[in-house]
């Protein structure tokens, strides 16, 4: 089974764009952090924070376009997919990215703007 689920925050503004025939996908970097402790020896482990790239397509995307912004946490649930590329010297690089399949956004908006919309479910494009 390949499922993920992360809870974290937005760390840029999300990329988006529309490809073949108007399909709105967007680009996330969401940070998931693992809390720090001290051991009974008295050693600190510090927090470890790690970077996630989330690609949302159609709905999903259309809906972080309008509503996601830096620094909002979101919940997302998705499938690992790794690809390589090569890129302008001709070296291969290696890509691991998130595929959401449904995202909740977390950040209370204030009353003043307009209510973000219920949670979604969508699939990727295949």
């Amino acid at each position: 089974m390949n499922k993920v689920m992360l809870i974290g925050n937005v760390g840029k503004e999300p990329d988006v764009r529309y490809v073949d025939q108007g399909v709105c996908v967007a680009s996330v970097t969401l940070a998931t952090t693992e809390r720090g402790y001290k051991l009974q020896n008295g050693t600190e482990v510090p927090d470890r924070t790690e970077w996630h790239n989330i690609v949302l397509w159609r709905g999903l995307a259309e809906t972080v376009e309008k509503y996601v912004k830096k620094g909002d946490k979101l919940y997302i649930e998705g499938k690992i997919h790794s690809r390589s590329y090569d890129d302008r010297n001709g070296v291969k690089r290696y890509v691991t990215e998130i595929w959401a399949d449904a995202m909740e956004m977390l950040t209370p908006r204030s009353t003043s703007t307009t209510a973000a919309p219920a949670p979604e479910n969508n699939t990727a494009p295949f």
